[in-house]
């Protein structure tokens, strides 16, 4: 997924409207767009809005491990025709392993790594078999005491933790969310600061987002083509038995292939 776009489940207007930006899913909210009060009315909701929802693959997050409502709504979402279900919140593999058992294998699961326990316990998350993860920047650094700041060094440590803990897994990760929708050029620097960590989508709260997600984390097909072009050049040095080759002005080796072959990759191309 190069975007994940959210609506609260209290807003079936928007959550009708979520596949018109062109996210790769979108995922209907009943954790922090849902008041308490509405947590159950929002629950009793879901197969309604599950069904408005045309074309992109469908998700449902659930309030956390930690919370009264967990365990019901896996059921009401278990009953659903779904992509699957993101968790958010997990602090540890045994989250991951009681929604995996609610469901069933047929759902796929996105865990939420965004307090500082989570963070920490990333790499046994990870390793429990979610099929994807996300950083959640603005839960870890309440969750720490500390602030936000527009650059975002705060949660540098956390951010390329999850990406590296999720790698080592082989767990695709998605990108922390951009809270002012309406500052696109700061929603794209973060975009590409979490595309060069290793990021392979991003959480988008706003449409607008959308098409700077899919732009960043794919790849274009001016990149496509010069990711094939070096892969070309490599190959015939190597028929000449160079290993490393000059290629527009720098040396091609083994990092700069992989990195061609990953642009290849997010283009949805082999």
């Amino acid at each position: 997924m190069r975007s994940l776009l959210f609506a609260g489940a209290t807003r079936p207007d928007l959550v009708a409207k979520l596949a018109r930006s062109g996210p790769d899913a979108v995922a209907i909210d009943l954790e922090d767009a849902v008041p308490a009060d509405a947590k159950l009315e929002a629950r009793a909701a879901l197969a309604d809005l599950v069904a408005s929802v045309e074309g992109p693959q469908v998700f449902v997050r659930v309030n956390g491990p930690a919370t009264v409502w967990f365990e019901d709504d896996l059921a009401a979402a278990a009953a659903l025709a779904i992509a699957g279900v993101v968790v958010p919140k997990a602090e540890g593999p045994a989250d991951v392993e009681r929604a995996r058992a609610a469901l069933g294998e047929g759902a796929a699961l996105v865990a939420g790594l965004e307090s500082a326990r989570g963070v920490a316990e990333a790499g046994p998350i990870c390793e429990a078999g979610p099929e994807a993860a996300y950083f959640g920047a603005e839960d870890y650094i309440a969750d720490l005491g500390g602030r936000r700041t527009a650059g975002g060094e705060e949660v540098l440590f956390a951010r390329s933790q999850v990406a590296l803990a999720a790698r080592l897994a082989g767990v695709p990760t998605l990108d922390q969310v951009v809270v002012d929708f309406r500052d696109e050029g700061a929603f794209e620097r973060d975009a590409e600061a979490g595309r060069a960590i290793g990021y392979r989508g991003k959480l988008c709260i706003h449409p607008s987002q959308v098409t700077i997600a899919n732009r960043v984390f794919g790849a274009s097909a001016a990149e496509v083509g010069r990711a094939r072009a070096l892969l070309a050049a490599w190959e015939e040095g190597a028929a000449r038995g160079v290993a490393a080759v000059d290629f527009e002005g720098a040396m091609v080796d083994g990092p700069a292939l992989r990195m061609a072959r990953d642009t290849i990759e997010r283009a949805g191309e082999s």
